[in-house]
């Protein structure tokens, strides 16, 4: 049966977070199309993994017998995050912008799982070629063409990991135009907003139920 690791980042909970909204959609889509399937979920806010150490990144490049008591501690998390993304069959992962990139957890969760010559730049990769998901929301709107284009450093940065270095299949679900509900400069926007809320629902069900019929045949 079919893993599914679900990871959000974001701070607000529940219906206050467009990113968590549209996750759960997804999940719960995989879940109705793949009952006997097993879902991992981490919420990076409630419980951020470490952020990077000296230790915890050196000892990527130093065999494990020759680690330091610091080292082989500091690696031991990071082979726990490591072993719980190579066990999964596809990935699913809420990036909501914040200050024009993704939250700071999500970035020590990345920093942890990139390990070059096993997760990351490697042939023989358990990663390569699994399907990831992202639901990168943003409270304005960054796509070619927008004024702050040239500011869209979540969908840049995530491909140049996710799929550029990792080698997963990356797609993106974009829900735009959050604050538009709660700036009163934005309001003229709420229809777009609500376009671009209903949109992501519907990929997030579409995608999960397309994923979890692939992964489950």
């Amino acid at each position: 049966m079919a893993t599914l690791l679900h990871i959000d980042s974001s701070v607000f909970t529940g219906s206050a977070s467009s990113s968590r909204s549209v996750t759960d959609t997804f999940r719960k889509s995989w879940e109705e199309q793949h009952p006997q399937g097993t879902v991992v979920y981490r919420d990076l806010a409630a419980a951020p993994v470490p952020h990077i150490t000296a230790a915890a990144h050196t000892a990527g490049f130093v065999a494990p017998d020759a680690h330091t008591p610091e080292q082989a501690a500091a690696f031991a998390e990071r082979l726990k995050l490591i072993e719980e993304l190579e066990a999964a069959d596809a990935i699913l992962i809420g990036a909501p912008m914040y200050n024009f990139a993704i939250p700071s957890t999500l970035k020590a969760w990345l920093d942890n799982v990139f390990l070059v010559g096993r997760t990351a730049m490697a042939e023989d990769s358990k990663l390569k070629g699994k399907p990831v998901t992202v639901v990168a929301s943003r409270g304005g709107s960054y796509a070619p063409g927008t004024p702050r284009e040239a500011y869209e450093y979540v969908q840049n940065y995530l491909e140049a990991i996710l799929r550029d270095t990792l080698a997963l299949d990356l797609t993106f679900i974009v829900p735009e135009l959050t604050m538009a509900p709660q700036n009163p400069a934005m309001s003229e926007l709420i229809p777009l907003f609500e376009a671009s809320r209903t949109k992501a629902h519907e990929d997030a069900s579409a995608k999960a139920k397309e994923l979890a019929s692939r992964l489950a045949a």
